[in-house]
């Protein structure tokens, strides 16, 4: 097992939290770890290889459902009634009849 993280790889702590190393700053010393309720937290080098060692941290597998991390409610999913977006369309709705070279009144 490498005490070394490895960035995009998940681990576990011996509590069960999952979490994910999204940067680490060898300048400062330091890891950025993000759970997978999206809460970002910094370690220090020295003390992820202490646990890691200790078996406090161990390897695993990134979750298959990512809604924890991303708050995406199914409402903000579905386009809205009068949205004019339909499935795979890219028209907007009601603007049928539309003339663009039409001048408009104020100007005639």
């Amino acid at each position: 097992m490498s005490a070394k993280p490895e960035i995009g790889a998940w681990y576990r702590l011996r509590d069960g939290e999952s979490f994910e190393v999204v940067a680490i700053d060898d300048d400062d010393g330091t890891i950025e770890l993000q759970a997978f309720d999206g809460t970002v937290e910094e370690m220090d080098i020295e003390d992820w290889e202490t646990q890691r060692a200790s078996g406090d941290i161990q390897n695993a597998q990134a979750p298959e459902d990512w809604s924890g991390s991303v708050d995406v409610d199914e409402e903000d999913e579905a386009p809205s009634p009068n949205s004019g977006y339909e499935g795979d369309s890219r028209m907007a709705g009601g603007l049928e009849g539309l003339d663009l070279f039409d001048e408009p009144e104020i100007f005639r």
